[in-house]
């Protein structure tokens, strides 16, 4: 699946949508990527984690997703490579491993996340990884549409300019536009 593919496909389901939103980051934005908007057809999920897979056929041992938004396509590209599948929760402000989900030294692991924008969630996951004694090969996106290189390998089938704003400095709050909160949890700021 190329990346005009993917857009097609984000825009025929309503994932891209534009406005005023309020990230997770806390940053606000004019776009917001509802992935689950399409992640909700099963077959659909299971062909955007074979693409994603595909950037990752090194002997990968386990996906591990940040919650809410990376559990369908993690556990998706788990599938097509046929390896476990873990997902961290957030935990009094930090991600965890729990209901006996387990990392293992040397296991070599890809994290997958719905969209990467500040790319904290996947760092986050790289280091609770990391501080289990596994390799992580990589991050694997549907969307990457972060401003800045984020500080780990990253494979997205489709990157989207979006712009982005402390709220301090937001043109949107300054003209008054009503802001949206539609990230799984509440904005840092």
């Amino acid at each position: 699946m190329n990346p005009n593919e993917v857009e097609e496909l984000f825009i025929r389901h309503g994932v891209l949508r534009r406005g005023h939103f309020a990230l997770s980051s806390g940053r606000h934005s004019d776009v917001y990527l509802q992935c689950a908007a399409v992640l909700q057809h099963p077959r659909i999920a299971l062909s955007l984690g074979e693409a994603l897979a595909v950037r990752f056929r090194d002997h990968v041992d386990a996906v591990v997703s940040p919650a809410l938004g990376g559990i369908l396509i993690g556990n998706a590209v788990a599938y097509e490579l046929s390896v476990r599948f873990a997902f961290a929760e957030r935990v009094e402000g930090r991600l965890e491993l729990r209901r006996g989900q387990e990392i293992r030294r040397g296991e070599r692991v890809v994290v997958v996340e719905d969209v990467v924008t500040t790319g904290g969630s996947a760092a986050e996951v790289c280091a609770l990884c990391e501080a289990a004694g596994a390799h992580v090969l990589g991050v694997g996106a549907l969307v990457d549409r972060s401003e800045e290189a984020p500080p780990f390998r990253l494979e997205a089938l489709l990157r989207v300019k979006a712009r982005a704003w402390e709220p301090e400095s937001c043109p949107l709050c300054a003209a008054g536009e009503p802001r949206e909160r539609p990230g799984s949890r509440p904005p840092g700021r």
